[in-house]
């Protein structure tokens, strides 16, 4: 880890130690300003003195409370976890200082002093923290902090990998240099790069390495004192997480297959079924002009729900289960087998899915509902009836899934969803192994926060129609 990483870390401390005390102290005289004395009067007396004198040890009992909670981990976690945390750990401390006041009056009387600390002490503390990582951003830009890695790999995730690095700055990478596999000549040269200084790390991003290569390399790593990361092929990423029993004194891996398991998957539901509810209402007038323009424009249904052989359209849910699926219709009737016999020439997209580009089948309307999402609203009724759920793998046809290999069936785990990963990385431009593992790292590593970070993003993907088919 970089010193200047450590020293961030370090002063996260008396940071978010001053952010809480600013918090308290503006809860106390905003109890005391007009509008809120004309409401209620003060009825207590406390100065600012005696009351700082109290605030002082709670705000140390915080950080002891952030300190648990992982607040001053020196690993780097995206916003959206940190800010969580904060909020757990902050309102984790008030309960606690509600408690205290429960049993004794020593603390101080005003619950509005009490309820205004605990919301300024979440917004003072993820404000400071937004300042530490800008601060940390912008040394970025001077090559402070930033991390000098060797990536080793002639892949796709190789030059995915170095794309992001060289075009995302703010990740704190800067690729040093490139090699197609490790071998003694190249062990020669990342020796002579580790004796100038100019080598922190080595990336194996080789999915198809031999466990040979990767000890060697990973001893390399270790006799020159180099952090050593890896790209995880399917097999690895379909391991997700591991809780570790013991039985008889022998530890037995469980392997946990998602955290949207028990208080998680009822949690999502509920999140489901509200949120679907309240974007039926708020969308139906769009639905409802769409349903006019698509049977004003061509004949047929207002739905795509039947195949061309008066079948039901089905799509594969959680655990292989098929389900009837619906959506607006953008195509012209009777042309859905096209893309298997006709069309089949123009499939652009690798892998086991169908992709046509320019597809001649699509209606006038269905190419403008199409590029803005509008023929995937109806989905909400699937996500209200339980069948689908507003963020989650997509959902695809039972032909396709056929041909899934075994371990990219893991995208089964969960409910298919409107929205996902894939969709706001880059919707119909991904091959499918991208969008695999994708919805593979949102199976593994699933909570509320990344579901809420997904579908507010997701309206901004569909305005710029990145990658809209």
């Amino acid at each position: 880890m970089k010193r200047s990483e450590l020293a961030f870390t370090l002063a996260l401390v008396p940071f978010d130690f001053f952010a809480l005390v600013a918090a308290a102290t503006a809860a106390f005289f905003a109890r005391y300003h007009p509008a809120f004395t004309q409401i209620r009067p003060v009825i207590f007396d406390l100065n600012i003195e005696s009351y700082l004198t109290v605030v002082t040890p709670i705000t140390l009992m915080f950080l002891i409370i952030f300190a648990f909670t992982g607040l001053y981990s020196t690993r780097r976690s995206s916003i959206g976890h940190e800010i969580s945390r904060i909020t757990l750990a902050c309102s984790a401390a008030m309960a606690l200082v509600f408690a205290i006041s429960f049993f004794s009056r020593v603390l101080f009387e005003s619950r509005f002093i009490a309820l205004a600390a605990w919301i300024l002490a979440i917004l003072f503390v993820c404000l400071t923290r937004l300042v530490v990582r800008g601060l940390q951003r912008s040394l970025l830009h001077f090559g402070i902090g930033i991390h000098r890695i060797v990536v080793i790999g002639e892949t796709p995730v190789a030059k995915a990998l170095m794309n992001e690095f060289k075009h995302k700055r703010r990740l704190g990478f800067r690729i040093a240099g490139h090699f197609k596999s490790f071998n003694k000549n190249v062990a020669t040269h990342l020796r002579e790069m580790k004796r100038k200084d100019a080598l922190d790390e080595i990336v194996l991003a080789d999915p198809e390495a031999t466990r040979a290569q990767t000890l060697e390399l990973i001893a390399f790593t270790e006799q020159e004192h180099l952090v050593f990361r890896y790209s995880a092929d399917l097999f690895a990423a379909a391991v997700g997480r591991s809780i570790i029993h013991m039985y008889a004194g022998v530890p037995i891996i469980e392997v946990q297959k998602t955290p949207l398991d028990g208080w998680g998957a009822i949690y999502k539901r509920l999140f489901d079924m509200s949120v679907s509810s309240v974007l039926i209402l708020v969308t139906s007038p769009i639905m409802l002009v769409t349903a006019l323009a698509i049977k004003l424009d061509s004949r047929g249904s207002v739905f795509f729900s039947k195949l061309d052989d008066g079948s039901q359209v089905m799509r594969i849910g959680q655990g292989g289960q098929p389900f009837r699926y619906l959506k607006f219709r953008s195509m012209r009737p009777g042309t859905h087998s096209m893309r298997y016999e006709e069309l089949a020439a123009h499939d652009t997209r690798k892998g086991p899915l169908v992709k046509i580009k320019n597809d001649p089948r699509v209606t006038r309307v269905g190419s403008f509902i199409r590029k803005f999402s509008i023929d995937e609203l109806p989905e909400f009724f699937l996500v209200l009836s339980g069948r689908m759920s507003l963020v989650g793998p997509r959902p695809h046809l039972p032909e396709e899934v056929d041909r899934y290999k075994p371990e990219q069936r893991k995208v089964m785990t969960v409910k298919p969803g409107i929205t996902g990963m894939a969709q706001i990385s880059g919707r119909a431009d991904l091959d499918f192994e991208s969008e695999v593992r994708l919805d593979t790292y949102y199976i593994e590593h699933w909570s509320p926060w990344l579901d809420l970070y997904i579908l507010l993003k997701t309206p901004l993907v569909v305005l710029f129609r990145k990658g809209a088919s």
